[in-house]
């Protein structure tokens, strides 16, 4: 323990591993290919919990380490809109508006270790070290550190899985490269778990979300690399029993996923259903973004995020303040009857923006937020699609819930278990204060 934790009197430490993507029902229906997953939830506490609205990774990862929900911490998913503009940007870790947790822990006096966590860049220098994660543009530049820096080339360490691999019809490549970025990033977090001295590590593997984007048919399916998925897993659960065994008894392990996991039959190309229904219209035939729209009454980024392009809101906004409850409506009626060729309906449930976003970057969030039924990936770019429904190179699509939560602390309590909760349920294992009000979620600690 470090200085600060002796003074402050408290000896809990905490250890985070993300595991991006795994459901459920994959751990706790196959607890042989899981066994120290699941004898971490025998001994200690298990279960299921929900995802975020929209449950994408990039929404996800912020909202689990600030224990807010969008409209505070001012990301929606991998592609946002500014404010009062059509123009776009992918929002990076500069975009979260809402404190991290290892910030918190760090203005408490603790110590904090942050390795590949998603919608980090640039890497913070106020903590004791992180390496930013997901949408980095190098390891080198992602490193907060000269001698992190270092020790990852060491390792051979990567940002991310090589995703286009698994555009690929023989995913043997994909499935090594897939197995050489989980392997040396066990290799990098065993060693700043050993060699650094935190209150907090909190690192996340990023691969199973790619080998599921690729595989999970596979899986559900017993299909030709299915083996090779469950392969995948078993090395991955063995990593998690390694850093398991090197942790001391006051040191608490937390595993979980942002979001579950399932097959995937279509790829949905919302904008262009917009445009056949007679709700977008562009002003150019060669289309490519939001800027290029026109006469719209709605339009759609990803995923399955629907705006009213509303006057006074949106630069070319049609429609008038006064309508706009109206004509979301007429919208959710016509999201409603939005069938497949196969005859389901491609919404499971579609849910108001002000029903799950508050705070102070509403301004950006979405009228509508479909969750899709099983198997319907909303996609929404903004160039000519010569069809609604098509499909493409993955087989595996994110789910709002079923996301993983398990702990080898027992005295964790599920109920009702959301995304929100693990921020809260963290700072109360460490012991540091915090303003409940302040946060969407609440402590799991009983």
């Amino acid at each position: 323990m470090g200085l600060f934790d002796r003074l402050r009197g408290s000896d809990e430490q905490v250890v985070f591993l993300g595991i991006d993507g795994v459901p459920y029902d994959l751990v706790s229906e196959n607890p042989d290919v899981f066994p120290n997953l699941t004898a971490i939830g025998e001994s200690g506490s298990a279960g299921s919990m929900e995802s975020i609205v929209p449950p994408e990774s990039s929404a996800c990862w912020p909202s689990l380490t600030t224990g807010t929900n969008p409209g505070k911490t001012g990301v929606y998913g991998f592609q946002d809109r500014d404010v009062g503009s059509y123009d776009t940007y992918v929002p990076m870790g500069r975009d979260v508006q809402s404190e991290r947790i290892w910030d918190t822990v760090t203005q408490d006096g603790g110590d904090a270790t942050v390795m590949n966590v998603p919608v980090t860049f640039p890497p913070s220098t106020s903590i004791q070290r992180q390496v930013s994660g997901f949408l980095s543009p190098s390891v080198e530049d992602a490193a907060s550190d000269d001698e992190l820096r270092r020790t990852l080339e060491e390792f051979d360490y990567r940002i991310d899985t090589n995703a286009k691999l698994g555009h690929k019809d023989d995913k043997s490549e994909f499935v090594e490269n897939a197995h050489e970025t989980l392997d040396a990033r066990h290799r990098a977090f065993q060693h700043y778990i050993e060699e650094d001295d935190w209150d907090l590590f909190f690192g996340v593997f990023m691969t199973p979300d790619r080998v599921n984007h690729f595989l999970f048919r596979d899986y559900l399916e017993d299909g030709e690399y299915a083996e090779e998925f469950f392969e995948f897993y078993r090395t991955l659960d063995d990593y998690i029993g390694q850093i398991r065994d090197a942790l001391d008894d006051d040191t608490t392990l937390i595993v979980a996923s942002d979001h579950g996991f399932t097959g995937l039959d279509y790829e949905v190309n919302c904008n262009q259903w917009l445009a056949d229904e007679g709700w977008l219209e562009y002003d150019t035939d060669d289309h490519e973004s939001l800027e290029d729209i026109g006469d719209a009454r709605a339009y759609s980024l990803i995923p399955g995020r629907f705006y009213i392009n509303l006057e006074g809101r949106e630069p070319g906004g049609v429609v008038a303040e006064e309508d706009y409850e109206e004509v979301r409506e007429e919208l959710i009626d016509d999201l409603e009857s939005f069938t497949a060729p196969d005859g389901r309906d491609v919404c499971r449930r579609i849910v108001k923006g002000e029903e799950v976003f508050s705070g102070e970057w509403t301004d950006i969030a979405p009228d509508l937020v479909v969750i899709p039924t099983d198997g319907f990936d909303l996609k929404s770019g903004f160039k000519e699609k010569e069809a609604v429904f098509a499909d493409g190179p993955r087989n595996g699509m994110h789910k709002f819930d079923n996301s993983v939560l398990y702990t080898s602390n027992d005295d964790v309590e599920f109920d009702d278990v959301n995304l929100y909760d693990v921020a809260p349920t963290i700072l109360e294992l460490l012991d540091v204060e915090y303003d409940e009000g302040e946060l969407d979620g609440q402590s799991l600690v009983v």
